[in-house]
């Protein structure tokens, strides 16, 4: 088994296509409509056959309350891991990425937290190197 499409619920698509391509870096991989429905992914550059990541419209009540409430907790909402956060930190912020929390070392690895503008936080992972 593997994991091929995981979601991350957003109030805007438009808004959240250019925050994970243009300022995370993401490449779009599918973008197709049916009536209101619109199915969009975006990928890693660096694995463009791996994972999708869907932004999915968050126009479902519980899907609205379940991404506000983890918002308001603090909680990422999608976890991206890195070989060099201070340098993606940098990439991300010079490119208007707004920052909720610097690289900060923690048990095991250092993270950096920002707000992708779309109701949710992302944090992006180094893990230490024993």
């Amino acid at each position: 088994m593997k994991i091929k499409l995981t979601s991350v619920y957003v109030d805007n698509q438009e808004n959240a296509l250019r925050f994970y391509a243009d300022v995370l870096g993401f490449t779009k991989k599918a973008d197709f409509s049916n009536g209101p429905y619109r199915w969009l992914t975006v990928t890693s550059a660096e694995e463009p056959d791996g994972t999708e990541l869907q932004l999915a419209l968050n126009d479902n009540p519980a899907a609205k309350a379940y991404q506000e409430a983890i918002f308001q907790q603090g909680q990422p909402a999608v976890m991206f891991f890195t070989d060099d956060v201070r340098g993606d930190y940098e990439r991300i912020k010079a490119k208007g990425g707004a920052f909720t929390m610097p690289p900060t070392e923690v048990t095991g690895s250092t993270i950096a937290q920002l707000n992708d503008s779309c109701g949710n936080l992302v944090q992006i992972t180094q893990l230490a190197r024993w």
